[in-house]
C-alpha cells in the first residue's frame, strides 16, 4: 500500500468519527476550514523550490549534537522533511515511510533528517516508537522552516480547538508561539541547490518517498 493510501484510509476512519476517535462533525469541520483557508492563502507558492539555493542550518539532534546542512552535504546529497510532531499521526505514518525507503536514498549516497518543532524528548519518543534510524532535528520556533517559507502561525479558532482537545504545542514544543511548519519535503544537491521540493498545506497529502529518487540520482550524476 502507497504512503497517501494509508493517509487516506486513516483520514476516512478518523473523519466518520469511528473507534478509537469518536471525533464529532464540528471538530472535522473546524480542521476543514484551517485547512482550506491555508491553502486558499497562497503560503506554500512562497515557500523554497526546486532551483532555488536551500537555506543552510545547524540543528540539535534527540541527543543535543549539533547537524550542520553543510556537513551532510559534504557527504553526499540530503534528503530533508518537515514535519508537524509526534502528536501527528500523518506525520508519524511519514516517518515510518522514510525508513523504509532509507536504504535506497543511501545506496545513492544520501542522508535523511526530519525538521521539527517538538523537543528533544519528543522527538527522542517519536525516533523510539517510528522505529527510525534517521535523526529528528529540533527546529526551536520553526526558524528553519521560517527560512524554508514553511513556518505558518495557526488562526486563533484553531489554537482554541487544539487547546479543547488537550494538544499543546507550547508545551510540546517549548515554544510559545503556536506555529507550526507546511509539510515538506526535499531533495537538496551537494552545491546547496534544491533538485525536489514538495509542500503542501493540506497535511493529509504527502509525497510518495520513492518520488525523490529520480532527483537523488541527478544529485548523484552531478556531483560525478
Amino acid at each position: 500500500m502507497t504512503l497517501q493510501a494509508k493517509l487516506d484510509a486513516f483520514k476516512a476512519d478518523f473523519e466518520a468519527g469511528k473507534p478509537p476517535y469518536n471525533v464529532p462533525p464540528s471538530v472535522i469541520a473546524t480542521m476543514r476550514r484551517a485547512t482550506a483557508e491555508l491553502i486558499a492563502s497562497g503560503a506554500a507558492a512562497e515557500a523554497r523550490k526546486a532551483g532555488d539555493k536551500a537555506p543552510a542550518f545547524t540543528l540539535n539532534d534527540p541527543d543535543g549534537n549539533p547537524v550542520s546542512s553543510s556537513a551532510l552535504l559534504a557527504n553526499g546529497p540530503l534528503v530533508v522533511s518537515f514535519s508537524r510532531g509526534a502528536w501527528c499521526p500523518y506525520c508519524n505514518m511519514e516517518l515510518q515511510a522514510l525508513q523504509e525507503a532509507l536504504p535506497a536514498f543511501q545506496a545513492l549516497g544520501a542522508n535523511l533528517v526530519a525538521i521539527s518543532p517538538q523537543t528533544a524528548v519528543n522527538s527522542r519518543k517519536s525516533v523510539r516508537q517510528n522505529a527510525l534510524d534517521f535523526p529528528i532535528l529540533s527546529d526551536t520556533h520553526n526558524d528553519v522552516a521560517a527560512a524554508f517559507g514553511l513556518r505558518f502561525a495557526l488562526p486563533d479558532y484553531l489554537v482554541e480547538l487544539y487547546q479543547s482537545l488537550k494538544n499543546d504545542l507550547p508545551a510540546f514544543n517549548g515554544d510559545p508561539s503556536w506555529t507550526l511548519p507546511m509539510p515538506a519535503r526535499y531533495v537538496i544537491g551537494q552545491d546547496g541547490t534544491i533538485l525536489y521540493a514538495e509542500v503542501n498545506p493540506d497535511y493529509t497529502r504527502r509525497p510518495e518517498p520513492e518520488d525523490m529518487l529520480p532527483a537523488l540520482r541527478r544529485a548523484v550524476a552531478l556531483s560525478a
